[in-house]
């Protein structure tokens, strides 16, 4: 398959947005960011729900396809509660969902938004009705956080985004292992943001969590060009190593996704694709993300063409 700048290898759903705020059962500003999962032969979505306080929480939606027919919870699924979790007083935002079989449970990695910046925090949950939070482990900046499903070496193994405060060496994806999911440790770098003119310069961080395949460990990630009008969200893949997560196999050089659709380039932040979620079903990858922090959409590709795709790359 030929690399093309013109080419987007995810296609769109014909009827995006899939889900906005006019779908919310209750009042809300917007609705978008999602991260999601497949339980019990449903398709679930854990959206991120902004009030008109400006807080966000997050909010369950069931659908059997995946696209159509959401049943909506009727009030937040999880709720920031800065009285018991300080961390969470500004919010929590942009969760991203592992199954984490050893433990017959599902992990939640989401961005709390404390005094301090943003962190990561983690939660657990076995039904999606309860919720057992681990409370923060990453410091202050961190963020774009997701799990992978097994352990290595016997360590869960954690892809995070850190930024210093002046933010003067960029922002990249860092790997992270645990014996426990609550300490962490043996942190290191893997894929870092490029430099100068590239679509992914200076700002990356993780979307989905890693899809495990044939060759290794699919990456989407997102990379942030600031322009004169702005800034552009869009999306690359990399491909780790299967034994070894901090091992960076591929990684390509242009972009996959970007903002093209009015309903991308137009809301409460302009010109955002921005993916916390991303299943299979059969051979077809479905990708859900917000659009232009106002929305929720859809857009789908062939399994093995995103490895085709990735594995065309440059070897690193």
């Amino acid at each position: 398959m030929k690399q093309n700048s013109n080419y987007e290898i995810f296609k769109r759903h014909p009827g995006n947005p899939i889900l906005s705020v006019s779908d919310w059962p209750y009042k809300a500003n917007s609705v978008f960011n999602a991260a999601a999962a497949e339980v019990d032969g449903k398709i679930i979505l854990l959206a991120r729900v902004e009030d008109f306080r400006g807080m966000s929480h997050l909010t369950l939606a069931r659908s059997d396809d995946g696209i159509n027919n959401w049943q909506i919870n009727r009030e937040p699924s999880l709720k920031p509660e800065p009285e018991k979790y300080p961390e969470e007083l500004w919010g929590i935002e942009d969760p991203r969902i592992t199954r984490l079989e050893e433990m017959n449970k599902w992990a939640i990695c989401y961005t709390a938004y404390s005094k301090g910046g943003p962190l990561v925090s983690l939660a657990m949950t076995s039904d999606f009705k309860s919720f057992e939070r681990l409370g923060p482990v990453m410091p202050p900046e961190d963020k774009d956080a997701a799990l992978f499903p097994v352990k290595f070496n016997g360590l869960w193994a954690m892809l995070h985004r850190p930024v210093s405060m002046a933010a003067i060496l960029g922002a990249h994806i860092w790997l992270s292992f645990s014996p426990n999911l609550k300490h962490w440790g043996g942190h290191q770098e893997i894929i870092q943001a490029r430099e100068g003119g590239w679509w992914d310069a200076n700002k990356i961080g993780l979307c989905a969590p890693p899809m495990q395949t044939k060759e290794g460990w699919l990456i989407l990630y997102h990379g942030v060009r600031t322009t004169a009008s702005g800034s552009i969200y869009r999306l690359g893949l990399a491909l780790l190593d299967m034994e070894n997560p901090a091992k960076v196999i591929r990684r390509t050089d242009e972009w996959i996704f970007g903002p093209k659709a009015h309903y991308e380039r137009e809301g409460d932040v302009d010109d955002v694709v921005f993916p916390c979620g991303w299943l299979k079903r059969d051979n077809k990858v479905f990708m859900y993300y917000g659009a232009a922090d106002s929305r929720i959409c859809l857009a789908t590709a062939d399994f093995n063409e995103l490895v085709d795709f990735v594995l065309e790359g440059p070897s690193l």
